[in-house]
C-alpha cells in the first residue's frame, strides 16, 4: 500500500486526521516531483484529488515564521477558491498554516485587513487577485509558489489575459504548476510561455468516467422533456442528484417547475448573490434536498461526495463542460457505488454528443423512449 513519504510530522498528523491515510494517483505522481520544487503540468481529471496534490506539497514546503505569502492558487470561480482554501487550512492546520481568499463580491478592504496579517498562501479567481496586485495590497516579494487550478475552465471563462498579467507581475524565480482536465493549445501555449522545462504527468481518467460511471441516453423532443425527467427520477430514485442546464434561464425554468411539483430541489447559477450560492451548496452538501438544478459555471465549485446520478437536462457547447460535469462528483471513485449519468437530448445535439463520447474514449447506453 502507497503511504505518504517525505512529509513533516505536522502534515502526516493532519492527513490522518483527515482520512488521506492512501494518496490517490495524482497524489502519489505528483507530490514528490512538487517537493522537489520542479515546475508540473498535470492533465488530471477533476475529482481525482489534485487540490491535495498540490496542496499537500504547499503545506509542507512553505516557511510559517514568513509573514507575506508564499505561495498564489489561481482558481476559476469563487466557490472553487473558498473550497481550495478551506482545504489548504485542513492540511496546514497543525503546522498553522494561513489561506486568505480573495475573490469578487466579497468586501475588498476586509480582504486588504486579512493580508497585512501573517498570510502563507493566497487562493482567488484572477480578477481580484489582479485587483489586489495593481493596488499594491498583495505583497509578491516573498512569492515562491503558482499553482494554476483548473487551467482549462479559466481560458474558457476568458480569463487568459488576466492570468498572464498576474503571471508577469509575480517573481521569475519561482516554482510554477499547472492541473487542467483537458490540454487545450491555449493551456499548452500558456505552459510554453511561463514555465522551466516542467515534468509532465498524465492521469488517465478511464477509471473514473467509465469503469465507475453508467451512462445512459434518452432522445426526446424537447417539449417532453420534462415529463422524461420525472419518469427516470420515479424510476431511478436518487438519493442525491445534480441536474445540469446550460443557461440561468434554463435552470430557473427548470427550478420553478420542479418546486411547483414538490420536488426536494434548489438552484445554483452565477446570477445569484454569492452568499446565496454557498448556502444551496452547503444545504445540499448536508442532504437538505436531492436535487440541485446548476449551471456548469456554478457547478465548478462543487465537490460532493456522495452524489449517485448526474443528469444531463441540456447537453454543453463543449466537450470540456462535459467533463467537468461528470468529474465533479466524484464520489465512486473512492466507493464502491456506481454512478448513473443520465442525458435527455433532442435528435439535433446526438451528433454532438457522439463526438463529445468518442473524444473521451466513452460508450452510451441509447435508451427507448
Amino acid at each position: 500500500m502507497t503511504v505518504f513519504k517525505g512529509l513533516s510530522k505536522e502534515i502526516t498528523t493532519a492527513l490522518s486526521s483527515l482520512g488521506f491515510d492512501t494518496p490517490t494517483e495524482v497524489q502519489a505522481k505528483v507530490i514528490p516531483v512538487a517537493l522537489e520544487k520542479k515546475d508540473l503540468v498535470v492533465k488530471s481529471q477533476t475529482g481525482s484529488g489534485k487540490t491535495a496534490a498540490y496542496g499537500i506539497p504547499l503545506c509542507e514546503l512553505v516557511e510559517w515564521n514568513e509573514n507575506k505569502p508564499q505561495a498564489l492558487i489561481l482558481t476559476p470561480t469563487r466557490e472553487l477558491a473558498v473550497q481550495v482554501t478551506e482545504d489548504i487550512a485542513n492540511i496546514g492546520r497543525f503546522k498553522r498554516i494561513k489561506a486568505t481568499a480573495l475573490y469578487g463580491k466579497s468586501p475588498f478592504h476586509i480582504q486588504r485587513a486579512e493580508l497585512k496579517q501573517r498570510t502563507h498562501m493566497v487562493v482567488g479567481t484572477p480578477g481580484r487577485v489582479l485587483d489586489h496586485i495593481e493596488r499594491g495590497t498583495l505583497a509578491l516579494d516573498r512569492l515562491a509558489y503558482l499553482v494554476i487550478d483548473e487551467a482549462d475552465e479559466m481560458l474558457n471563462m476568458g480569463f487568459i489575459e488576466q492570468v498572464q498579467s498576474i503571471i508577469q507581475a509575480l517573481p521569475s524565480n519561482r516554482v510554477t504548476m499547472l492541473f487542467s482536465a483537458t490540454f487545450p493549445e491555449d493551456v499548452a501555449k500558456l505552459s510554453r510561455r511561463y514555465m522551466d522545462k516542467p515534468a509532465k504527468i498524465e492521469i488517465q481518467a478511464s477509471g473514473l468516467t467509465t469503469a465507475t460511471i453508467e451512462h445512459s441516453l434518452i432522445e426526446i423532443k424537447e417539449a417532453d422533456k420534462l415529463t422524461l425527467l420525472r419518469d427516470v427520477l420515479v424510476v431511478e430514485n436518487p438519493d442525491s442528484c445534480i441536474i445540469f442546464c446550460r443557461t440561468q434561464e434554463n435552470v430557473d425554468k427548470l427550478f420553478r417547475s420542479m418546486a411547483e411539483l414538490d420536488y426536494p430541489c434548489d438552484r445554483i447559477h452565477g446570477g445569484l448573490e454569492q452568499e446565496e450560492r454557498f448556502e444551496v451548496m452547503n444545504a445540499f452538501r448536508r442532504g437538505q434536498f436531492r436535487y440541485l438544478i446548476a449551471t456548469d459555471v456554478a457547478a465548478r465549485g462543487i465537490d460532493i461526495t456522495n452524489i449517485t446520478h448526474v443528469i444531463n437536462y441540456d447537453i454543453p457547447l463543449e466537450k470540456e463542460s462535459y467533463v467537468h460535469r461528470t468529474g465533479r462528483t466524484d464520489a465512486p471513485a473512492r466507493t464502491e457505488r456506481r454512478l448513473r449519468s443520465w442525458r435527455l437530448m433532442t435528435a439535433s445535439g446526438w451528433r454532438r454528443l457522439k463526438t463529445i463520447l468518442a473524444s473521451r474514449s466513452q460508450g452510451c447506453r441509447l435508451l427507448p423512449k
